[in-house]
């Protein structure tokens, strides 16, 4: 069904969604009067849309009935690493929101469970078998989750709990390209959203369209629903500024990104799931962009789940002030972070102020030793990479890899030139726990190129911290004991533990001096600095904009025209720098 212009008002009784979803009244309008937004909402699968059978799913409030969760059918890659063929292999996915607390019930149709496990294995879920071929769990806030039965990691269950939405739009909002639930396609496969236009997937919508945004300002692809089997990617912003991404998923991409933003800026992805099988199945890679938010997604991918680069094809220009936080990525093969690969040649460029905050990484599986690394700077193309903080990242026991991987790169399958460098890399808090992280490689390309002012602090591999006080041969240095290879292009590298402070000098905020901002209108603004900072904050923000207290991130919308001064703070253990903001609210 084409679906461009079709408008499905929803009747939201809390009964009828609790037991099925969305239900449209006969004449497809909804009750005058909408009932309170319930605590538990489950979407159906549309018809024609492959089911998985390995898991049956309920769930149910303290006080509700269990209600079946439908999982749908995705597919994922394993690379033979001897012929370098891809194997397709099934696995499910389901999604639900609620509110407060949830109990899920799974059943494993498949047999027997001998074992199960519940990962990101930092949420500390632990699941209880209730007899042979059940489990049950609790969950106590919106987590994306997967359900591990008898150490199966293919055909596992992903579960995506999000909360309850609350500001839904109307189908007859004249700004909102609305699709309710149902499969949908346009005539083309794609569709290319205005400016200040919203597309909206209510939950149970199955769109069958890559979405472009083009050349446009405020504008959103938002809701619970689902982007299916494209062809060229599913979602694509190009040029474009204060464009939102949120809740959604998308599976069985044919071919293409699941989400590639080039020459834009102010950007946010939040609430996104993504699962691929295809070749060149990346999640999210940003091109030439600045101010942009990647948070709270869960991506398993036949490729690198994140990608951060400069020029490639016809994306020109640096990029900068990026955040990766709170989410979990899963790379079935290459990297799960890779920075740096794509630049310039001819016009150099710079990739600076990245920041990766609260991340779990579940698994990394790369054959190839030049594209290993579960976090991976690999700068070529005369690219530079600076300012870069990675903290509170938590590692667990990959397929084969790298926990890590700095490499000032010349890798003349994608490169003309090698990348000018890496400069400043603070790593704070990240732990690996695991048997087959292969030898780490810090790798400066030659005198000129090289890697330079890196610090560890608190790196924690298998329980041992690794600085420079642990008891070690004195002729050792730490990298022996973290089984990482350190070349001679290497310079300053500091291996600290939790409580030896990384500087005696307050940071430097080297965000601009003014920004316009529009009313009404969502916008990304990042503190950026250097010095090793460890907390930000904001006085005398526009109302409607709130900041990110651990990695300096400015969201919302203003609500109020006016002129505003606003006082940023960086911290860090020295002390706390300050620097006024003027921001114009038009």
């Amino acid at each position: 069904m084409t679906a461009d212009l079709t408008r499905r008002r929803l009747l939201q009784a809390a009964g009828a969604t609790v037991a099925a979803g969305y239900v449209t009244s006969a004449a497809g309008i909804a009750t005058a009067t909408p009932a309170p937004v319930p605590p538990l909402v489950s979407y159906p699968i549309p018809a024609g849309i492959a089911q998985a059978s390995t898991f049956e799913v309920k769930v149910r409030t303290a006080a509700g009935p269990w209600t079946t969760v439908p999982t749908y059918s995705v597919n994922l890659k394993q690379i033979n690493a001897t012929t370098g063929a891809g194997q397709v292999l099934k696995s499910s996915m389901a999604y639900f929101d609620f509110a407060h607390s949830v109990e899920v019930w799974v059943r494993y149709t498949k047999g027997t469970i001998d074992t199960a496990r519940i990962r990101p294995l930092s949420l500390g879920i632990e699941p209880t078998i209730d007899d042979e071929s059940t489990l049950l769990f609790t969950l106590t806030e919106p987590s994306k989750i997967v359900v591990e039965v008898n150490g199966e990691i293919f055909d596992c269950l992903h579960l995506l709990a999000r909360p309850i939405e609350t500001d839904a739009p109307s189908p007859d909002d004249p700004d909102v390209i609305y699709y309710g639930p149902g499969v949908h396609t346009t005539a083309t496969g794609q569709l290319e959203v205005p400016s200040g236009k919203t597309v909206y997937l209510a939950g149970g919508a199955v769109l069958k369209a890559s979405v472009i945004f083009k050349n446009v300002t405020n504008a959103g692809l938002t809701g619970r629903g689902l982007i299916y089997g494209t062809n060229g990617g599913g979602c694509t912003i190009v040029g474009s500024k204060n464009v939102r991404v949120d809740g959604i998923s998308m599976l069985d991409l044919t071919t293409g990104y699941a989400i590639t933003a080039g020459m834009s800026e102010q950007v946010t992805i939040t609430d996104f799931g993504y699962f691929s099988a295809g070749q060149w199945g990346d999640g999210i890679d940003i091109f030439s962009s600045a101010d942009v938010l990647i948070d709270n997604c869960f991506l398993r991918c036949s490729d690198d789940c994140i990608a951060l680069y400069t020029h490639r094809w016809d994306y020109y220009g640096d990029t900068r002030n990026i955040t990766v936080s709170n989410s979990s990525l899963w790379a079935d093969v290459a990297h799960p972070i890779n920075i740096g690969t794509h630049g310039n040649t001819a016009d150099p460029e710079v990739l600076e102020n990245i920041t990766i905050s609260n991340v779990d990484i579940l698994d990394h599986r790369e054959p190839q030793k030049w594209y290993q690394g579960a976090i991976a700077l690999n700068p070529g193309d005369s690219n530079l990479v600076r300012n870069v903080r990675i903290e509170n990242v938590r590692v667990e026991d990959f397929r084969w890899g790298q926990f890590i991987h700095l490499r000032v790169a010349y890798n003349k399958s994608y490169n003309t030139s090698a990348g000018r460098g890496i400069e400043g890399v603070y790593v704070k808090n990240l732990t690996y726990t695991g048997k087959n992280a292969e030898t780490a490689m810090m790798l400066g390309y030659d005198e000129t190129r090289g890697i330079k002012d890196v610090t560890f602090q608190n790196l924690v591999v298998n329980g041992t911290v690794m600085a420079s006080t642990m008891r070690k041969p004195g002729w050792f240095t730490v990298a022996d004991m973290v089984d990482m290879h350190v070349n001679e292009h290497v310079t300053n590298l500091r291996w600290l533990d939790a409580a030896t402070a990384p500087t005696t000098t307050p940071p430097t905020i080297t965000t601009a001096d003014t920004g316009n901002l529009t009313a009404g209108v969502p916008v990304v603004l990042t503190i950026s600095a250097t010095g090793f900072p460890t907390g930000f904050d904001v006085q005398n923000l526009p109302a409607g904009l709130t900041v990110d207290k651990t990695t300096g991130v400015i969201t919302g919308a203003p609500t109020s025209p006016g002129t505003y001064n606003a006082n940023l703070s960086v911290t860090n253990v020295a002390g706390t720098t300050t620097k006024s903001l003027i921001l114009t609210v038009r």
